[in-house]
């Protein structure tokens, strides 16, 4: 069988495993997405102490935000009053899981690891929040007028629904699920599963490998899923796997640089010192301590998912998720037509990379009582404002909420 043959045989099977599950995940996503309103979150996690954090663990174990989109939210629950305990706690919480990422550990891996990484991301939460909140608990939370804004969507709930699921929410996370997918390919096709079991037997050498290599790393939760799977058949110790699956989604090099920035260089330290610490606690814990056979799958394209790879449901899952990716690829790759009035200005600004950054820009300039409309374009990185507001003010939100302002487009 020649390569180019394994490598889409492959790419097929894991189609098969995760799509049905990934579908329904989007759903629940969607559903929560209507029922959960970030705005109305941000109001319960003022308060300095352990049940802020809690709280906003819970808040954000199932909530659907990528890596990417946690950052503003999480920024916006801050400047809104969150304490900083509460708002590292959700940013470590988040990424790690959802809904839809929870499915997919589930038909790609087993129960098992379906059930531990939520509550891996809901005690390092925890712990993180609270550590923050002790170690901050001199500094003064200067709440600022709150720019968050409620919205009103004249939707049907159920449009509303796939529309955040299947357009919006896939959209901000195609490219990394692709990307994820591509990975566990290369791994299943050209490393021998005798690899690691062979050169790298030590499961704290796995581990400590692993973590190096995932805290750069841009992942987000439910494409850090066939990755994992992939390492785990090629011989990773399921230790060293789980520190992919947390380190991986919830630790990049623009989430630190925005953190730092936002939060400051404290909480920035004991946010990434509260997810080592936890990915190579648990780590060692379920290599040293738990069952082994809890955690083995026995292979991505061997058909041990539950039994329903060839199943109708599968393929015809897969089929549609498949062309739902390549919708709103090629959605991504059409420029948009702006309307620009003559008094509009059109602002450089880098950092957007997905819907909710596009969301919050547009909430946090509308807003500020001399603006009128804001259009915020990810892909081209631009901010279309009508309205009188001064420039000064305008860069001021935006780099509060983590963006990069470039100044007016000439």
């Amino acid at each position: 069988m020649d390569i180019l043959q394994r490598f889409l045989i492959a790419t097929w099977d894991i189609f098969l495993q995760m799509s049905p599950y990934l579908l329904l995940g989007f759903l629940f996503a969607g559903l929560l997405n209507v029922v959960i309103s970030k705005e109305r979150v941000s109001r319960y996690l003022g308060k300095k102490g352990i049940w802020s954090s809690i709280k906003a663990a819970i808040l954000g174990v199932p909530l659907p935000l990528c890596s990417c989109g946690v950052i503003p939210t999480g920024i916006a629950f801050y400047k809104h009053g969150a304490s900083k305990g509460a708002t590292t706690s959700f940013l470590i919480s988040t990424p790690q899981t959802g809904v839809d990422s929870i499915l997919m550990t589930y038909s790609m891996m087993n129960w098992p690891w379906a059930i531990i990484r939520p509550i891996v991301a809901f005690i390092t939460g925890i712990v993180g929040g609270s550590v923050t909140d002790f170690s901050t608990s001199k500094d003064v939370h200067v709440m600022p007028k709150a720019n968050i804004t409620e919205t009103h969507d004249n939707q049907p709930v159920l449009t509303r629904i796939i529309r955040y699921a299947f357009l919006i929410f896939l959209s901000d996370i195609s490219r990394q699920l692709l990307l994820g997918i591509f990975l566990a390919v290369l791994i299943t096709v050209f490393v021998p599963t005798t690899f690691f079991t062979v050169y790298m037997n030590n499961p704290m050498v796995n581990m400590l490998i692993i973590l190096v290599a995932s805290i750069p790393l841009y992942v987000c939760a439910t494409g850090s899923v066939p990755i994992a799977a992939a390492l785990l058949v090629a011989g990773v110790t399921p230790g060293a796997v789980l520190v992919f699956l947390m380190a991986g989604p919830a630790t990049n090099v623009a989430t630190i640089t925005v953190l730092w920035k936002s939060l400051g260089k404290k909480t920035t330290i004991l946010y990434l010192a509260s997810i080592i610490g936890g990915a190579l606690f648990f780590g060692v814990l379920i290599d040293y301590s738990l069952n082994p056979s809890w955690f083995t799958i026995a292979g991505i394209s061997a058909g041990h998912i539950h039994g329903s790879e060839g199943s109708w449901i599968a393929i015809l899952s897969s089929i549609l998720l498949i062309a739902l990716l390549i919708f709103v690829e090629l959605r991504k790759l059409i420029p948009k037509k702006h309307k620009i009035k003559e008094m509009n200005k059109v602002y450089n600004v880098e950092g957007m990379t997905c819907n909710h950054c596009k969301s919050s820009v547009e909430k946090n300039l509308t807003a500020l009582d001399s603006i009128d409309q804001v259009t915020a374009d990810p892909q081209q990185n631009i901010v279309i404002v009508e309205g009188d507001a001064d420039q000064s003010v305008i860069e001021k939100v935006i780099n509060e909420l983590g963006f990069k302002f470039k100044g007016e487009r000439s």
